[in-house]
């Protein structure tokens, strides 16, 4: 079977391939939008706009970022974990209004990582070096480290509370 064209010579296989090339270069010259990507160093917080009229946000792994939705369409995005995920705003009907991807990646600061054996123990040296709890480090000096940091937020919350009086 072949279609009837006014060109002398082309078959309905020269049409198929042609229409074929007209789309592809169609497709190929057509603007491509770069999904936006939110960048975030981890242990920190970054603000964001969202689209007018976001009800709901969905995080595809909450390791690895949270956000919290704030009045006049701003966003707090936190950085938990390294890696990448994605952040989807929908409005109160279910509908998409954006869908992000969220990259966490490693402190700004000066980070040194060192080597007990096979055991790793991460340092943020800014100017001076003190241990940091970072993902990744032996259990033992991660949890050493943690616990430190646990019990000196603890002394610090206690400290800011104003004095109770007896009665």
């Amino acid at each position: 079977m072949s279609a009837v064209f006014p060109y002398r010579g082309f078959s309905s296989v020269s049409a198929v391939a042609a229409a074929c090339l007209a789309g592809f270069v169609v497709f190929v010259a057509a603007p491509v939008r770069a999904a936006e990507i939110v960048e975030v160093q981890i242990d920190s917080a970054r603000l964001m706009n969202v689209p007018a009229g976001t009800a709901t946000i969905i995080i595809g792994n909450p390791t690895i970022a949270d956000v919290s939705l704030q009045g006049g369409g701003v966003v707090v995005v936190t950085g938990k974990g390294y890696g990448a995920t994605n952040f989807v705003a929908l409005d109160q009907a279910g509908k998409m209004l954006a869908d992000r991807r969220l990259v966490v990646q490693g402190a700004a600061d000066h980070v040194v990582s060192v080597y007990y054996g096979v055991e790793r123990a991460t340092l943020s040296c800014t100017p001076q070096c003190q241990p940091r709890v970072a993902l990744g480090d032996g259990a033992k000096i991660y949890d050493l480290t943690l616990a430190q940091i646990t019990k000196r937020n603890a002394l610090a919350a206690q400290s800011a509370r104003p004095p109770t009086t007896p009665r």
